[in-house]
């Protein structure tokens, strides 16, 4: 009831509907064929476009694309271009073997971070042989092993939480050339920054957007 929320509509403003004369059948609407998609049915999220031919539907959540543009936006990133989820299973290259583990000290305390404790994490990967995924198929990389901090916080947790599943799907270390030493077929991160130090110069705290940083590297990554 308009009136009972407020708007009022004089008697030239009604308006008219039709209906069907009496006895007469209802209207229904054509099946559609949800299987079949063609020109006009369907605008593709990417290109805004009809779909005509060649549709693909995403598991996610049942949106219809061109194939086409579906196969570009997965060249740019691994999510759903409509709910944001991965498409597929996101997998690095780092080398086989590796451990990573990790431990609170309650005493010790990152700088902006105080009276949490911090959160110490401990990477291991071994020496080995590369694969036709490296640089260097054939050739022996040197392993490595670090040490990174993030404050005991919940975001701090997280991040954590991110890590390791960024570890599983191998994607925190990859082989190539060594920033710090220049030395080639080693071990060295793949684009996900830590903090390797607890304090001072850029590698340390204090860093008040670090951990909002390193979430965006890995939601690039398809970690999220």
């Amino acid at each position: 009831d308009l009136t009972n929320k407020g708007v009022t509509r004089s008697s030239s403003q009604e308006e008219t509907f039709s209906t069907p004369p009496t006895g007469s059948p209802p209207i229904t609407p054509p099946p559609v064929d949800k299987g079949k998609v063609t020109v006009g049915d369907v605008g593709c999220p990417v290109c805004r476009n009809d779909i005509a031919t060649d549709p693909i539907t995403t598991k996610c959540c049942n949106q219809v694309f061109c194939k086409s543009c579906l196969k570009e936006s997965r060249k740019h990133s691994p999510y759903c271009p409509t709910c944001k989820e991965p498409m597929k299973k996101v997998k690095g290259n780092q080398p086989p073997g590796g451990t990573m583990t990790h431990y609170v000290l309650q005493t010790t305390s990152l700088p902006g971070y105080e009276g949490v404790g911090a959160i110490v994490i401990n990477y291991d990967i071994p020496h080995g042989v590369q694969t036709k995924e490296h640089p260097n198929p054939g050739q022996p990389y040197r392993g490595t092993r670090r040490t990174a901090y993030l404050p005991n916080t919940p975001e701090g947790q997280e991040v954590l939480r991110l890590l390791k599943k960024a570890f599983d799907a191998q994607l925190i270390f990859t082989v190539g050339t060594s920033h710090t030493s220049g030395a080639s077929n080693s071990v060295v991160w793949n684009d996900i920054h830590h903090k390797t130090v607890t304090h001072g110069d850029p590698f340390g705290y204090p860093d008040p957007t670090y951990l909002s940083r390193v979430k965006e590297e890995l939601k690039a990554k398809g970690i999220q």
